[in-house]
């Protein structure tokens, strides 16, 4: 039976797109409407954190933390010195979970994204890292 229905279906080359799909543009749309001005975007993970702010609130717009208390501490003081107020948050299994309480305790409004999701908006460049697009995203 099995045999018949692979059959029954028409054959395609190897590497031919299915007609009814079509692939999503991979070039630069025109710019995002800017609404939080003062946006950080993370991607958490296990041992190393990754952090983007706004590339004029500080030298190194992008940095790493390490997953201590006292890394948490610092990654919190270091988004005030750039007068972050919103955080977005991308993280897989349990990971975000001290991230997220660490810094809402310390005023930030946090907010978690599915990664699936965040990746799935056109316009973003190949060579971006998941932390400067997630705040791109969020602003």
């Amino acid at each position: 039976m099995r045999e018949e229905v692979a059959m029954a279906r028409p054959a395609r080359r190897p590497g031919a797109r299915h007609p009814h799909k079509r692939r999503a543009s991979r070039g630069r749309s025109a710019p995002f409407e800017q609404m939080h001005l003062h946006a950080a975007g993370m991607d958490g993970g296990a041992t190393e954190p990754g952090v983007a702010v706004p590339e004029d609130r500080a030298e190194e717009p992008g940095q790493r933390f390490g997953a201590f208390t006292a890394d948490l501490y610092a990654l919190a003081e270091w988004l005030q010195q750039c007068q972050i107020e919103t955080v977005v948050l991308e993280s897989t299994g349990v990971y975000w979970l001290a991230l997220f309480a660490g810094l809402e305790e310390r005023g930030f409004d946090v907010r978690l994204v599915d990664a699936h999701d965040a990746r799935q908006v056109p316009g973003r460049k190949p060579d971006m890292k998941d932390c400067q697009w997630l705040q791109e995203l969020h602003t």
